[in-house]
């Protein structure tokens, strides 16, 4: 287990980490960040025959977990170095809480670059639609880069100035082909076992009622410091896109994760000028459909429902039928981009006019940025308030 806990830094008044700060949730560390942990301290041990213990990493956000290893073994030779680490998930019920995330690392001829491989009990994408290509290994771009990272260092304070780090990295998880089953990752087309997943390498722990507590005070911080423009964000990746766009200060940033409607529900009865929703493109699409709560375990994507917004958009019956058999809604999305159809832009479009009915009134003008996972606009929707609303209803 980690030796540290991530902690929000507690002195901004608003914005994403005083409201973990004030959840009095414990969070804990992404599959990403322990897979990056174990293969540094197996690259180490291959390099140097010893393994860091603990061994220290830095996450994109600047923090420097240290991690204890609970095995690690070196091959005769140094053939290969495994280490492996127990997942924290700190107080999230994360079904991978527990876990034990191992890395062998294989030294492979000059060139070769370093390698993924997925071994027992981590997946292999079978269907497209994915940020992975078919017959990867499902370890997520963020994760892969943060290992490629850390095993450049390992390679320039081992092996000189310029020297690479030319290796097999194979990541496990013990049982993870059984927790798999209460992923959603069979239904996605990764067989075999569990993705590694995180962009931050931090879990943020999700408690609905703390949570939505959590948001409940943004609001009121953003207002007592006389904001008038507030964002609603996904995750850290849409909070980004927010402040380029918007140039929003740090107690104007609402983090509602899943809880789209805890954000609309107390601004409806505490309003701000403008209200901007920035989230990934499947999220919103939920809300869209009408989706209040946007977690995996209680909405999914409608792709029936993206088929008819894409038909709205000019799509021909063939790409209708194609959205609505698509694997996710990445995939819907880039099937759409690839015919001209503003998918997008039709959901951000949905999703904000879903959003004023549930404002019912309200004097906030709402628009809607969607985004992808490398966080790319993928759909915008100009602000529009409750009287932009009323004229576009249709009359009965």
């Amino acid at each position: 287990m980690a030796e540290a806990q991530p902690q929000g830094t507690g002195k901004a008044a608003g914005g994403r980490s005083a409201q973990l700060a004030h959840t009095g949730l414990r969070p804990g560390w992404t599959t990403g960040a322990c897979a990056t942990a174990a293969s540094t301290a197996a690259y180490t041990a291959l390099l140097s025959g010893a393994f860091p213990d603990p061994v220290t990493i830095t996450l994109p956000k600047g923090q420097t977990p240290s991690f204890a290893l609970a095995v690690e073994e070196l091959a005769p030779g140094r053939t290969a170095a495994m280490a492996g680490v127990v997942k924290d998930a700190g107080d999230d019920p994360d079904v991978t809480h527990g876990a034990l995330v191992r890395a062998t690392v294989r030294a492979l001829p000059a060139g070769s670059g370093i390698v993924f491989r997925a071994g027992p009990g981590v997946g292999t994408v079978t269907r497209p639609g994915l940020p992975l290509e078919v017959g990867e290994p499902a370890i997520n771009p963020v994760p892969r880069q943060l290992m490629r990272e850390h095993l450049a260092q390992v390679a320039a304070r081992y092996g000189g100035a310029g020297a690479a780090a030319d290796v097999e990295v194979e990541i496990s998880v013990d049982h993870g082909e059984e927790i798999a089953r209460s992923t959603w990752n069979p239904r996605l087309g990764i067989l075999g076992g569990l993705s590694i997943l995180g962009t931050t390498g931090i879990v943020v722990p999700y408690s609905c009622s703390a949570w939505i507590d959590s948001i409940r005070r943004g609001v009121d911080v953003a207002r007592a410091a006389g904001r008038r423009h507030v964002a609603g964000c996904t995750g850290s990746t849409s909070e980004k896109v927010a402040v380029a766009l918007h140039r929003l200060p740090e107690d104007a940033l609402l983090d509602m994760g899943d809880f789209a409607g805890a954000v609309l529900k107390y601004i409806r009865r505490h309003p701000v000028e403008r209200l901007t929703l920035c989230g990934g493109f499947a999220k919103l699409s939920k809300l869209a459909a009408g989706h209040l709560d946007l977690h995996s375990a209680r909405s999914q994507v409608d792709k029936g429902f993206l088929a008819e917004l894409a038909r709205r958009g000019g799509a021909d019956e063939a790409l209708a039928g194609a959205v609505a058999e698509a694997n996710t809604g990445l995939a819907a999305l880039q099937l759409c981009a690839a015919a001209g159809v503003p998918l997008g832009d039709l959901v951000a479009a949905t999703a904000r006019d879903e959003a004023l009915a549930v404002l019912r009134g309200a004097p906030v003008a709402v628009d809607v940025i969607c985004i992808d996972r490398a966080g790319m606009v993928v759909g915008r929707a100009e602000p529009r308030g409750p009287a932009d609303a009323r004229r576009a209803s249709p009359q009965r």
